[in-house]
């Protein structure tokens, strides 16, 4: 199985960009998700980032493309190089920043803090070359030029190379805590089907009145209420 091609993300924009190949083949060529490359199709994905031609850098012949153009089930492969890079040791230590890309770095700060939150401070200072104090001033927007800064793609810029790019922010990925959902739940049925308590009475109180005091009461009546009254005003 073929190795991927460098800077993965930035050939996949350029294939899709300027190619009919299918998202699987781009997908399958550049070691990534088909909705991966479906995204980048579709803007929502790698935005901000410049494609890199693979012809131009060796990766990949017109003829692989042609071939992958005209069959759908077709694997691209990558081209032999003929030139062998030799390997760059990493050595400790801050990134070297060109002076004349110096002043890009805030803008790429910016653009980091925005489409990659998840990033830490000293992970963004390992890929543009910059302090942490100029890290926390643009993400607290206390920076003395905040009103002129303009997020631009780091790997763009040729700050950081989409490699270390795509490293860290997986880096980063796998180290942020998985989130709990938090959903609401059912209240239980005891609760729900259980009986209001009744509020006391005169009677639970002091209890029933005595029956032959019910009886009277239900006697009573207006009419012979009148009478008696009648009767003690005859004796008046």
């Amino acid at each position: 199985m073929s190795n991927a091609p460098l800077m993965p993300k930035a050939t996949a924009v350029w294939l899709v960009e300027n190619t009919s190949l299918s998202f699987d083949q781009i997908a399958a060529f550049c070691k990534l998700h088909p909705l991966e490359v479906k995204g980048i199709a579709d803007g929502e994905v790698a935005a901000g980032i410049k494609g890199s031609d693979p012809i131009s850098s060796g990766q990949l012949t017109r003829e692989e493309i042609a071939r992958g153009e005209k069959d759908p089930n077709h694997e691209l492969r990558l081209a032999v190089s003929k030139v062998r890079v030799p390997e760059v040791k990493k050595t400790r230590g801050p990134r070297y920043t060109p002076l004349s890309r110096r002043q890009d770095r805030p803008n790429a700060i910016l653009w980091l803090v925005r489409n990659h939150p998840e990033l830490k401070d000293a992970q963004i200072i390992r890929l543009v070359g910059t302090t942490k104090a100029t890290v926390q001033a643009i993400r607290n927007r206390t920076h003395w030029n905040s009103s002129q800064l303009a997020p631009m793609d780091p790997v763009t810029l040729g700050l950081a190379s989409q490699i270390d790019l795509d490293f860290e922010v997986n880096r980063a990925a796998k180290d942020r805590p998985a989130v709990e959902e938090s959903g609401q739940t059912l209240v239980p049925a005891e609760i729900t089907t259980a009986r209001e308590p009744r509020s006391e009475t005169l009677s639970d109180v002091f209890g029933d009145a005595p029956k032959a005091a019910r009886e009277e009461e239900e006697e009573y009546d207006a009419d012979s209420v009148f009478a008696q009254l009648k009767g003690i005003r005859q004796k008046d």
